[in-house]
């Protein structure tokens, strides 16, 4: 099996990626990774939106499953087989934002405990580093620029939604005045750059 990375917006595979694509006689994927590896897919390929993500250690070697974003980043890098990254989000946002990836700490705190996602970014910025967070649509942005404040942590706040598509949007704020997602689909950046 392979497993794909597609980018976390239109035209960010890479060559690898894409080859490895072009190449594939059965595909699975959410119906996003497919959209965005849809210009790529041959035509007498077999494909399949993943319904449950359980089912897919049991896929056949031939398989190549799509990931959005890296595989690596809290992507599908979990399964058995080979690996073709994709252009991240931590990496398309920190190319935009001009951000050192030497002081970005990773949080994830997609589908994962908030406050623990909360406290570890507060820890990261208080070391000097910035936090950049994959959030998921529950995830309040005040509440975080709250807990930094609290902790002493006045620092700058940005918003990174929809990465790579033409309603991209970088919203920059701070502890004091916190930009606000206005969708499901961005990651958090919270320090000093």
């Amino acid at each position: 099996m392979k497993i794909v990375g597609v980018g976390c917006g239109p035209k960010m595979m890479t060559e690898a990626a894409i080859l490895t694509v072009q190449s594939a006689t059965l595909i699975y994927g959410s119906d996003r990774a497919i959209e965005l590896a849809a210009a790529y897919i041959p035509e007498d390929c077999e494909v399949h939106s993943i319904t449950d993500y359980k089912a897919l250690r049991s896929l056949p070697d031939e398989a190549v499953v799509l990931s959005t974003g890296d595989p690596m980043l809290a992507g599908l890098g979990y399964l058995d087989g080979e690996v073709i990254p994709g252009i991240s989000s931590l990496s398309y946002a920190a190319a935009q934002m001009h951000l050192p990836l030497t002081r970005v700490v990773l949080v994830n705190a997609h589908g994962k405990d908030h406050k623990k996602a909360r406290e570890e970014t507060t820890g990261i910025v208080t070391d000097g580093r910035i936090a950049v967070i994959i959030a998921d649509p529950a995830f309040l942005v005040e509440t975080l620029a709250n807990a930094l404040e609290a902790a002493g942590q006045h620092c700058q706040v940005a918003i990174c939604e929809s990465l790579g598509y033409p309603e991209e949007r970088i919203s920059t704020g701070n502890t004091h005045a916190p930009p606000i997602p206005e969708g499901d689909l961005f990651i958090v950046v919270a320090g000093n750059w």
